[in-house]
Parts: structure tokens; sequence; C-alpha cells
């Protein structure tokens, strides 16, 4: 990078004042109180922004402080995160918001390093932290930021490997503003998302547009340079509906490891491909379903419809079995064991974040069951399958 300071210096007061005109009016950026910052940051971590909105605004109404937070209830943590995924992120934030307490004094740390220490926090979180509610010139370098700047100098450097992030670091330093590092990173996001985007640039409405090599060769869609994804592995599943006389659900909690950790499910298990689109082509049940424990004995098994659900690193394929018992059985709405229990779905009254709700108002219901109860309870008032 061969800049003059004075180049930098006017590279640094376009794009401040693009930022100044143009930024996202976001419920966070009314602040620089690092509790707040570091909760969007979480959140906002493979969730896009306008999902986030509402999420961050609820939490902090509940959770006001990091002692708040360092106190929370886990399943009514787990519950105010759902819908947004990746629960790992919620779990890591209390412990980190207890670390702040029992370490700290409940006052969140003010260096970079202290910050990188605390569970779930990493480099790019952590320098958006530092520099928004501290000051310091530490660049956040996300996927956006690599792609700005990778434009900016034609970098050929594949933003996929971790080694790359170096020679970002190493430019971005040059260029950062001391005076405003943290509206330097976040006008740089908002570039990236506005403007300088993946597959559409609009390069005639970039205030960077003079200094930028892959504008200037009309290389633009050449960077950032990065290796294919590795395709999302797919899993077949079948997941039981057992309903009971009084209306109610049969759930089991997920081990407190791996995928959906803690999160309540309807019973779950994996099938081959092979007869999972047998099954949702014909409508007939495989003779190879393997039927989890359950709570009765089951006289017939009806298929009632499929769908998807889409992780980072995996995509499920769901077949909904609803379960017929032998008998007409009534089991109380209460809590058969610390992992198994009866919940009631009424689709005509929403919680907060505005899905259906469930009976035990409380409990971390998986995303890919809230589909499912929307599914049963769709079909059961269009053409009574389930009754």
């Amino acid at each position: 990078m061969d800049w003059s300071k004075n180049q930098i210096k006017e590279f640094q007061q376009d794009l401040l004042s693009w930022y100044d005109d143009n930024k996202k009016p976001l419920p966070w950026r009314k602040t620089t109180e690092p509790y707040k910052i570091w909760i969007s940051e979480i959140m906002s971590q493979q969730t896009q922004v306008e999902t986030v909105m509402p999420y961050y605004e609820r939490f902090m109404k509940k959770y006001p402080t990091i002692e708040t937070l360092a106190q929370a209830d886990d399943a009514e943590l787990l519950k105010l995160w759902e819908g947004l995924g990746y629960y790992s992120r919620a779990r890591n934030i209390k412990i980190a918001a207890q670390e702040v307490v029992d370490k700290y004094n409940g006052k969140f740390p003010d260096n970079l390093a202290d910050i990188l220490s605390l569970k779930g926090i990493g480099p790019y979180t952590a320098a958006a932290i530092a520099s928004i509610s501290f000051g310091l010139a530490e660049p956040a370098i996300d996927g956006n930021l690599m792609r700005v700047t990778s434009r900016l100098f034609e970098l050929d450097c594949d933003i996929s490997k971790s080694s790359s992030r170096k020679i970002f670091d190493g430019y971005l330093r040059k260029l950062i503003s001391k005076k405003r590092p943290g509206d330097f990173n976040q006008a740089l996001m908002d570039l990236g998302s506005l403007v300088c985007s993946p597959k559409s640039p609009k390069c005639e409405a970039c205030p960077l547009l003079n200094y930028c090599a892959a504008a200037a060769s009309g290389k633009q869609l050449n960077y950032p340079v990065k290796t294919k994804k590795i395709k999302q592995k797919d899993l077949y599943f079948t997941a039981f509906a057992l309903e009971n006389s009084l209306g109610e659900y049969y759930l089991e909690k997920r081990p407190s490891k791996g995928l959906l950790a803690d999160m309540w499910t309807f019973p779950l298990t994996e099938l081959p491909a092979a007869d999972f689109e047998k099954m949702i082509t014909d409508g007939s049940v495989s003779k190879n379903i393997v039927i989890p424990e359950l709570p009765e004995s089951i006289s017939k098994m009806e298929y009632i419809a499929n769908f998807t659900h889409i992780f980072s690193h995996q995509k499920w394929n769901l077949a909904i079995i609803k379960l017929k018992p032998e008998e007409t059985f009534e089991v109380a709405d209460e809590l058969l064991s610390e992992d198994k229990m009866w919940v009631h779905f009424d689709s005509k009254v929403l919680t907060e974040n505005g899905q259906p709700k469930v009976s035990r108002s409380q409990i971390p219901l998986a995303g890919p069951q809230v589909k499912m109860f929307e599914i049963l309870d769709k079909k059961n008032k269009k053409i009574d399958l389930l009754k």
C-alpha cells in the first residue's frame, strides 16, 4: 500500500462524510455502552440486521444490565433467543456476563486482550466493542470490510482462509481513523451492505470510487477471492406428533450438547433418504421407521406433511408422522420429567416475537418445531387429519 498521508486522510473524510449522511438507523447506534454494543454484535452474527432489531429491543427490556444477564434463568434466556438460532451464542453471553461481574466487578473491560478473553467473543466482536465503545483503533474485520478492502486494492488473498485476516488487518490499520475508529468500522460495514455488495456493487454511488483499483479495471466481481463453500449435508428425519385428548403434544428435550442443545422438539428419528423420498411421494409410512419410546402404545401411523429446516452446515428434511394411540388417553398438563412434557399449541395467540403460543411459554422451542406446530394446526383446520 503506497498511499500518502494526505490520501489516507481524504479517504477517511470521504468515507465518514458518506456514513454521516447514510448510516443505517439501528437502535444500538444510539449508544456506545459496551454491554449493548456487545449484545448487538453477538445477535448480528449469521443473522440479518432487520431480524435482530426486535430481538435486541426485547432483550434489553428483559436484561437491561450485564448484572441482570449474569443472573438470567437459562430457560428464559433461550426462550427469548428463540428464532435467532445458533443457541450457543445465548449460553456464551450469560457465561461472559458472569465473567465480567466476577472478574471485573460488573465493568466491561476496556482493552482488546481482556475483551477477547470473555466467553464467545472473537477478534471481530472484540474489535467492534473496542473501537465503538472505547475509541481504540482496532479494525473490526468482517465479510463487508474484507470485500471492500479486497476491491480497493485488488487483493488476491482467499478470504475463506484464516491466514488472510493478517493481510486485511495490515491494510485496515493504515486506513482506520484514529479519531473515529468505531464510525470508521461501521461505515465500511454499511458501505459493504448498501453499496459494495457481493454481486451487484453500485459503484456509481460509492464515495470510494476514486480510490478503488477494482472499479478502475472493471474487475469488481472478481473480488473478493473465495473458495466455494462445502455443500450442506442433507439429513432425513421422521418427526412424531403424538396428541392426547386434551389437544396437547408430546415433546422431548434434546441433550445439553450438540445442535439444538437443551431445546424442546417432537421426538425425532433419522431414516434413509430413499425411505424419506418414498414417504413424501406416495404417503406411505416406511416399515424401516424406528419409533422412539413413547408414553402410550401406538396403533396407527399416518404421514401428514414434510418440510425442510436449514442450518449453517446441515439441511434437515423432516417428515411429520401423526401417531394414533391404541386408546383415547388423557394426560394432565404437567411435566412428565425434566426432559419430557405435554404442551398445548394455539396459533391464534402469538407471543411477543410473533410466534404461536405454547402453553409452557418459557420453554425454548427449537426452530423446526415451530414450523411443525404450524403445519399440524393448518392440517387440523383444513382437512381434520389429526382428529
